[in-house]
């Protein structure tokens, strides 16, 4: 009977050295990214991006929990500006803020999550415009620690990010777009 546990215990130590090993292979850093095509001016668009309060319009996490508790501070709008947040489980709790913004452009935001586990990521949403639209981009990058890539082994990172920022692009393009664009067939 000691045999069996013993053999059974050298068995999963092996597979979770095995896991361990292989997780510690992958990248030091991760980049996620998505793009929407806005019939908008980048000049309608920024905004709406470089003013947290109007971010919370259209965030994808605002509508996971539209009763988090949020304290913004700092100026209305732009470089300094801060939003904490304390929400459900699905959302966590932490702060991102504003720390760079060039005017229709690009605004840059540092995230800082504090639960359900610790992370610094940046943010980066650009806008390039192209003709009567703007091509919006959304991207996060930060570290992968080793406990991250064991994780990201089971977890898939790219799309839990990606089908966030695509939906909150989609509600970004229907705001910035606004009814009036719209075709009576839509």
């Amino acid at each position: 009977m000691l045999e069996i546990a013993l053999y059974s215990l050298l068995t999963l130590a092996a597979i979770i050295a095995v896991i361990v090993v292989f997780a510690s292979r992958r990248p030091d850093t991760f980049q996620v990214s998505r793009s929407v095509s806005i019939n908008a001016p980048a000049e309608t668009i920024f905004p709406l991006i470089n003013d947290l309060r109007k971010f919370s319009t259209w965030s994808p996490f605002d509508k996971k929990d539209p009763n988090m508790a949020r304290v913004y501070s700092g100026p209305d709008r732009g470089v300094g500006q801060r939003l904490d947040w304390d929400g459900n489980r699905e959302i966590g709790k932490g702060w991102f803020g504003i720390i760079g913004s060039v005017p229709s452009s690009k605004v840059d935001m540092e995230l800082n999550m504090i639960k359900p586990m610790s992370a610094r990521n940046l943010v980066s949403f650009t806008l390039v415009p192209e003709g009567a639209t703007t091509n919006v981009t959304w991207s996060m990058q930060g570290q992968v620690p080793l406990f991250a890539k064991v994780l990201h082994l089971f977890i898939d990172m790219e799309k839990m990010c990606g089908d966030d920022f695509s939906a909150g692009l989609a509600s970004l393009k229907a705001m910035a777009e606004g009814p009036a664009v719209l075709s009576p067939q839509s």
